[in-house]
């Protein structure tokens, strides 16, 4: 179904849990389409997810709606947005997640097909790098159109942590986290820069990055969340939010997105031009030595996870 013969853009969200809700409340906040479907088994908190979105809706800021759909209805809007899964526990890792989510997914992607042909499937519920490469796999939908939100969030948090520290807006960093979602990955250290200065140059001089301590207070920060509030979910609804309207606007933002990496055999987070369909292309970030390692031990450390 082309975009252009319905009469308004529609992101379903599969899974009406808190980042599911969430995520829809980020879409009516910050209107990105007409329309919002959710989708869950569990009809009773979906219904009551839709009821108290809905009052969200109706103080005349938004003219998005939410109403509750089927699997089969999901399978023909525009983004299909997947945080339907098994929560991460306490202590636990997300690739221990693994077994639970995969089976999740395959009986959702089931439940939808066939696929609207330019659909984009947006991967969040973790393990993100895994759970977009099976996606892939079940869907048959092109590679470019299903995605993962894989390191933005990290990427939004170490832009967070580094602003605190040169005592500039956030939005003045670039910086990316890159590879797997998890243990493995990585900070692009040598590209990072503020208002487009070199880090080291553009820090103050009374400022000592130790970047091994933010690259692992980035690391940590859902852990740390997760242990006090047992979820994490305003962040990604945030950046959940931000991949759809990239996509549905065509915007051609640059965000580090997990997608399927040819030449290393797994999804996996490096910077892509993210638009209408989906990815557009990878950026080429020109990692120095150092990072071109880390991104291959993050590539192994995946397959071996595929491969279990």
């Amino acid at each position: 179904m082309s975009p252009n013969s319905k009469l308004t853009s529609t992101i379903a969200i599969v899974g009406a849990g808190d980042v599911g809700a969430t995520i829809a409340y980020s879409l009516i906040m910050n209107p990105v389409a007409g329309e919002i479907l959710l989708v869950d088994p569990k009809e009773e908190v979906r219904d009551a997810q839709v009821q108290d979105l809905s009052d969200a809706t109706f103080h005349g800021n938004t003219s998005t709606r939410v109403r509750a759909g089927t699997h089969k209805e999901a399978g023909q809007c525009d983004i299909i947005v997947m945080t339907a899964g098994a929560k991460q526990k306490k202590g636990e890792s997300r690739t221990d997640l693994v077994g639970r989510n995969k089976a999740i997914l395959s009986s959702a992607i089931d439940d939808m097909k066939p696929f609207a042909s330019d659909t984009i499937l947006l991967l969040v519920a973790n393990p993100v790098d895994v759970l977009t490469y099976f996606a892939q796999q079940f869907s048959d939908l092109p590679k470019n159109q299903v995605i993962g939100s894989g390191t933005f969030l990290d990427s939004a948090r170490l832009r967070g942590i580094l602003a605190a520290k040169a005592e500039v807006a956030a939005s003045s960093i670039e910086a990316f986290v890159c590879g797997e979602h998890g243990e493995s990955q990585f900070v692009a250290w040598s590209k990072a820069s503020i208002g487009g200065v070199p880090l080291e140059l553009a820090l103050p001089s009374n400022i000592k990055l130790d970047k091994n301590a933010v690259a692992e207070e980035t690391k940590n920060k859902a852990n740390n969340i997760i242990e006090n509030k047992g979820v994490t979910n305003y962040g990604i609804g945030g950046v959940a939010a931000s991949i759809c309207k990239s996509i549905m606007f065509d915007e051609k933002n640059i965000l580090p997105v997990s997608h399927w990496q040819e030449d290393l055999g797994v999804c996996l987070s490096i910077p892509a031009v993210v638009g209408r369909k989906g990815v557009v292309r990878t950026v080429e970030m020109g990692f120095s030595g150092e990072e071109k390692e880390a991104l291959q031990k993050s590539a192994k450390t995946l397959k071996e996870v595929l491969e279990a």
